[in-house]
Order: C-alpha cells, then sequence, then structure tokens
C-alpha cells in the first residue's frame, strides 16, 4: 500500500525524476540504504522505486509511526520494520530486517539514524552512518544499492510550521525533486570500512541526484 500511494501521492507536490547506473540491480533480498533530509523523502524513494524498478521494499521506520492508528495497522500488515531508536528494542529491527531478507525482499533503510537540523530547504550532504547498515550486511550477506534523493527538502523542511506551509504549498509550487539509484556493492565484514564505503557510495548517489536539480551542495565536495 505505502509504495502504491507514494507513486499516486508525490506526482501531486513535485516533479519527480528518477536516473540509475548503467548497472543499477536491484536483486532480491537487497539492502536498499538513503539518504534522509526530509520527512518527505521515503515518500519520494517508493515512488520512484515503484516506478523505475517495480519495487517495493520493507521499510524500517522510527516506531513512533505505529501509534497512528490507521497508518500503524497498514504498516504492520505490509511487514515493514517499526525502529525503537535509543533504547533495548532497537537491535530487534535488524533481526526484523534480516528475516525479510531470507524470505527474498528488499529492506529500506536510513543508515543516519536522523534528518540534519538546519532550518532552511538547501540540500545537506548525508551525515556519518551509524553501524546498523554494516552489521545487517555482514550478517545476511546481502548486497547493498546506494541511493540518493534531493528536493525532499523543498516539499518539508525546518520547523514544525514551516514544514505545514511547505506541504500546503507545494501543490501550487510543484518543485523538482530527483532521485538516483546506485550500482550494488558488497561491504566488507570489517564495520568501520563498510561503513565508511556505504556512506561515500550514498553521497555520490546524492550528489548525482542534486546535481540533477542544481543544488549548489552537490558542488561544494
Amino acid at each position: 500500500m505505502l509504495s502504491r500511494l507514494a507513486a499516486r501521492v508525490v506526482p501531486l507536490f513535485g516533479r519527480l525524476t528518477v536516473t540509475t547506473d548503467a548497472d543499477a540491480r536491484i536483486a532480491p533480498g537487497s539492502i536498499l540504504v538513503v539518504n534522509h533530509t526530509s520527512t518527505a523523502d521515503p515518500a519520494l524513494v517508493l515512488a520512484a522505486l515503484r516506478r523505475r524498478l517495480a519495487v517495493e521494499p520493507v521499510v524500517l521506520a522510527t516506531a513512533g509511526l505505529w501509534r497512528v492508528p490507521v497508518l500503524g495497522r497498514a504498516l504492520t500488515r505490509e511487514g515493514h520494520v517499526p525502529v525503537h531508536r535509543n533504547s533495548a528494542r532497537a537491535a530487534a529491527s535488524l533481526d526484523a530486517a534480516a528475516v525479510a531478507l531470507a524470505s527474498g525482499r528488499h529492506v529500506m533503510l536510513y543508515a543516519e539514524g536522523r534528518i540534519p537540523p538546519r532550518p532552511d530547504s538547501a540540500e545537506n550532504p548525508p551525515e556519518a552512518f551509524r553501524t546498523g547498515l554494516a552489521r545487517l550486511a555482514r550478517t545476511t550477506g546481502a548486497q547493498v544499492v546506494p541511493i540518493g534523493q534531493a528536493g525532499a527538502r523543498r516539499i518539508t523542511s525546518g520547523g514544525r510550521v514551516k514544514q505545514i506551509a511547505g506541504v500546503l504549498t507545494s501543490p501550487v509550487r510543484r518543485p523538482s525533486l530527483h532521485v538516483h539509484i546506485g550500482s550494488p556493492l558488497r561491504l566488507p565484514d570489517d564495520i568501520t570500512a563498510a561503513t565508511t564505503l556505504a556512506h561515500g557510495a550514498v553521497t555520490e548517489a546524492w550528489r548525482t541526484a542534486a546535481g540533477a536539480l542544481g543544488e549548489p551542495a552537490a558542488l561544494d565536495h
């Protein structure tokens, strides 16, 4: 439901374009890792994956979403995984993700663990990754597909009032949005090296997406 809904709704809020590396492939049981800049970016990526590759992944998302009555039931029904950050239950999300991967489903996660705390709508390079991605890849042997998105901050960013205003005006403004799907890679067993490699690959995918929108941040590196 989430992927289908995103594919229908995102075009109402902006103009989404999607590109891929020439050898971009998403094999069954792949981990999809995406840069996180806005509460709107999961919808962009889900819409892009469904439209371009007919992929509808399991999403690791903040557990608070499961407290929303209708949404929570839908998330559970579709097998999405709640992440209880900064709690003893946080590791359980990786166990659930491993089960989904073993069944051949794709798993989408955000290795940064937060949205950048900046008030404007400009792009932000991926922040440092946490180690959950590397640990999941080592445990399961799954390939990792780096994905970069840009433009979600043009829909919603900053404080709560600004976020609401952005969502309400987006159907009129119709900002440009872009998702780039990179080439799959195998991470090394060393957690530090794997985290560094994945961060670099997602940064390159983000730079491609941001560059497609002419975002200055993509040219600063």
